[in-house]
């Protein structure tokens, strides 16, 4: 079980890598627009995908390191 929420994992932190740097490529080609509509669509579109994908990013972090309680122990109750 735990090696498919490995792969679930991976899966969204390389898609979110794929479409950050798509995000970034449409960020920096937005400035040779020439007409302002256009530019603005296209700046906020891809502000929004970069975004999205730093979500996707910060998601992985905290499942790969979660935060451990001060005492050091699981806020996990025994049965």
């Amino acid at each position: 079980m735990t090696i498919l929420i490995w792969i679930k994992n991976s899966l969204i932190l390389l898609l979110s890598l794929v479409f950050l740097a798509i995000g970034i490529n449409t960020l920096v080609g937005s400035f040779s627009l020439n007409n302002p509509y256009e530019f603005l669509m296209y700046f906020f579109s891809a502000s929004l995908l970069i975004l999205v994908c730093l979500v996707g990013i910060i998601y992985f972090i905290f499942r790969f390191f979660p935060k451990k309680q001060q005492n050091g122990i699981d806020d996990v109750k025994a049965e």
